[in-house]
């Protein structure tokens, strides 16, 4: 890991915590959704969300 400021890493610690409430949040609505196209949405949205925590991860390695 590159030496990153002690702000820096509290901004990605929310950042991250964020998205994986975004990524809970839009499973969830998928799964209650009864329209294809609705829990399609969410089910994107929610891997979006994931893949954009994963790649923050990344800044912590």
């Amino acid at each position: 890991m590159s030496n990153i400021s002690e702000l820096d890493l509290q901004n990605l610690r929310h950042l991250i915590s964020g998205y994986e409430t975004t990524h809970c949040k839009m499973n969830e609505y998928a799964s209650a959704a009864t329209d294809q196209t609705v829990r399609q949405f969410f089910t994107k949205s929610a891997q979006s969300a994931l893949e954009s925590k994963e790649q923050l991860m990344q800044f912590l390695k």
